[in-house]
């Protein structure tokens, strides 16, 4: 019998998939109903065991557990067709796509030596460092990014109650492939506003 992280590290790799479809073109142009019925076929799809295990559970013998922020995204992004309150402002999305850049830089090149500090250690319930993370959710609810405020408190109530193995704060909030978006979004919304001012000064 699976424990319970086994079954939401599972079930995160499966929503992974299904939010994934939603990039493939032409997918908007699906009726809500059969949108509904393809992303659930293949969460379920990839819950059910096949050689003895569900295929998530080979993705996720790769890719690890994804960290609540990450969670938090793909459900914003599954259900943003059908609730219209999972919508996010575009600066707001970019503000927590800096963050989590931001995190992503000054965390992993120092954990992997870089340096003689190694903030990795804060994760280990470093009151200072809670306490900064709910500083920063409580300027971003009162500015409105409820998106920001949210990923940071499931991330520390779920770091409180032991949600994952890791018992360090840092693996509830960031993971790699989540740092990887957000520099390479942040990049192509870089990009996108060069040319647009390149175009406009050209008219």
């Amino acid at each position: 019998m699976p424990n319970f992280t086994d079954l939401t590290g599972l079930a995160s790799v499966a929503s992974a998939t299904a939010a994934s479809l939603l990039l493939l073109p032409g997918i908007v142009r699906l009726t809500k109903p059969r949108l509904a019925l393809l992303l659930g076929a293949i969460f379920v799809l990839m819950l059910i065991p096949f050689s003895g295990m569900p295929l998530a559970a080979y993705v996720r013998g790769v890719t690890g557990d994804l960290s609540i922020t990450t969670q938090v995204l793909l459900w914003c992004a599954l259900l943003r067709p059908w609730c219209g309150c999972v919508t996010v402002k575009a600066k707001h999305r970019l503000a927590l796509l800096i963050l989590i850049a931001l995190a992503a830089l000054a965390l992993y090149p120092m954990a992997l030596g870089v340096g003689a500090y190694d903030p990795y250690r804060l994760g280990y319930g470093n009151p200072q460092f809670v306490a900064v993370l709910l500083l920063v959710a409580l300027a971003a609810w009162f500015w409105k990014s409820s998106l920001i405020a949210l990923c940071i408190a499931f991330a520390t109530l779920a770091w409180a109650v032991g949600w994952y193995e890791s018992n360090n704060l840092w693996d509830y909030l960031l993971d790699p492939f989540l740092s990887i978006y957000a520099l390479a979004a942040i990049i192509i919304c870089g990009v996108k506003t060069l040319l647009k001012l390149q175009r406009d000064r050209s008219c």
